[in-house]
């Protein structure tokens, strides 16, 4: 796989209408420096606002991938996305006169074709992957939908199956085995298609305005009279005389592969899974996907590259059963000896959780002077050791973590459950429970040897961040 990130040399323009908004559009793509990713500019919007291609700014997959930032959005990003995926840009800026990508046929095809016009540069920088090392599985049970992320050493591979219970589609498999061989050729060019029985409810919905048998394959699942064919025409604005067909698609229309459709949801899948903000090396299976759980899929996936990011960050060498060594906290915390009180951090989930260790010895210099005939651990230090671990988490959570501090604001609910003496191992599970405008709020136990071992304290704290 590539060693080194790209871009695009020249802008290149392509223009048409948006599929479900129908407004026309504009779309230029231009070069990007290093480390800058996939981002979309409104230029028609006052002062060009920037939004990022990430799953953070997602807002709506009712029908497709919509992403906003500070009210500007941008409809339909998924085929502009694969094509960039399959082209294997990391840099690029995407600019709009609308709110939504021209349509163009359906697929992914002149987008890459337009792309190839601009030619492809390699930059300095070295590439970032999401690597796969554990399985990661999403399900649901509602929708019958599993997506699954397996190890795969050095390469990329993606399958789909989809399933939707009509004599027209079937059950179809398709898989993506070599991207650079196989993607521009045998999946770019697979167009979206929906159901003749969804047409009545999306135009109600307010999407397809830009829809029509040129920019979408229609698969015929119901019995429909001349009337209703000539009710289905007006809402699509077709001119053209439209038939039920034999083949089971609307006009007969040819498909460019057997198992189009099934192509056309994988193509869907890169394109949202570019919204982890890097590409993936590992093996990706899914089982009847579509928007909505593609979405919640990547989020699952992106969570994981952010955390792998700041291992990588902080820890040069990771041990075993360790995230954060002693070497990679002093890289994060402020603090130093006598006052810092954590020694590893074990795990970490973004967001939400992190589990760390203080070893406890004779050797601590709060025991000289600390009931020396009965050695305990200060109170105080155990709710600061804690703190020290929750902070971890929440500094890791925000951008630019270096230049930011922690300051206590409440101490709440605080107990201490049993004395702290020369070695015990200190285990703090700490949760985060809000992050707002600057002030976070924590809460977590800490444990003798192990967690769930025996509750020494627990407590709730808050904290405002401020800049160092």
């Amino acid at each position: 796989m590539l060693e080194k990130q790209r871009t695009i040399s020249n802008p290149v323009t392509l223009s048409g209408v948006g599929l479900h908004t129908g407004n026309k559009s504009n779309m230029t793509f231009k070069s990007a420096p290093e480390n800058y990713g996939i981002r979309f500019k409104r230029i028609d919007l006052p002062g060009s606002p920037e939004i990022p291609a990430d799953i953070d700014h997602v807002i709506d997959i009712s029908r497709g991938t919509t992403i906003a930032k500070g009210g500007a959005e941008v409809h339909t990003v998924e085929h502009v996305l694969a094509a960039i995926m399959g082209c294997e840009i990391d840099n690029i800026v995407v600019e709009l006169d609308s709110n939504e990508p021209p349509i163009m046929d359906g697929s992914a095809r002149d987008y890459v074709e337009t792309l190839k016009k601009s030619s492809i540069t390699e930059q300095e920088a070295k590439r970032d992957y999401l690597v796969i090392e554990d399985t990661v599985h999403y399900h649901d049970e509602k929708n019958n939908v599993d997506i699954v992320a397996l190890p795969l050493k050095d390469d990329f591979r993606i399958s789909v199956m989809i399933d939707f219970n009509n004599p027209a589609l079937g059950v179809q498999h398709t898989g993506l085995f070599n991207l650079q061989k196989e993607f521009e050729s045998e999946f770019a060019p697979s167009r979206t298609f929906c159901f003749l029985s969804e047409i009545e409810m999306l135009r109600e919905q307010g999407l397809i305005k830009g829809g029509d048998l040129n920019n979408a394959i229609v698969i015929v699942d119901k019995d429909a009279n001349e009337k209703e064919l000539g009710e289905i025409k007006k809402k699509l604005g077709i001119e053209e005389s439209i038939i039920l067909g034999s083949s089971g698609i609307l006009n007969n229309k040819e498909l460019r592969y057997k198992n189009e459709p099934a192509r056309h949801k994988l193509l869907d899948l890169i394109g949202d899974l570019a919204l982890i903000g890097a590409p993936v090396k590992g093996q990706i299976l899914a089982a009847r996907p579509g928007h909505r759980s593609n979405v919640e899929f990547t989020k699952m996936l992106r969570k994981l590259y952010l955390q792998k990011k700041i291992e990588k960050k902080f820890q040069v060498l990771k041990s075993e059963n360790c995230v954060f060594d002693i070497e990679a906290i002093l890289e994060i915390m402020p603090h130093r000896y006598p006052f810092l009180l954590v020694d590893r951090i074990i795990d970490i989930d973004m967001g939400k959780k992190i589990i760390g260790i203080k070893n406890v010895t004779y050797n601590e210099p709060f025991f000289n002077g600390h009931f020396p005939n009965k050695r305990v651990m200060p109170g105080v230090l155990i709710v600061e050791a804690m703190a020290q671990c929750g902070f971890i988490l929440v500094l890791n959570s925000i951008d630019d973590p270096s230049n930011k501090m922690a300051y206590f604001a409440s101490i709440e609910k605080v107990k201490f459950r049993k004395p702290v003496i020369p070695g015990d191992q200190l285990v703090f599970e700490m949760f985060l429970l809000s992050f707002k405008r600057g002030i976070c709020k924590i809460a977590g136990k800490a444990y003798k040897n192990y967690v769930g071992g025996e509750l020494v304290c627990e407590g709730e704290f808050m904290a405002a961040i401020v800049n160092k």
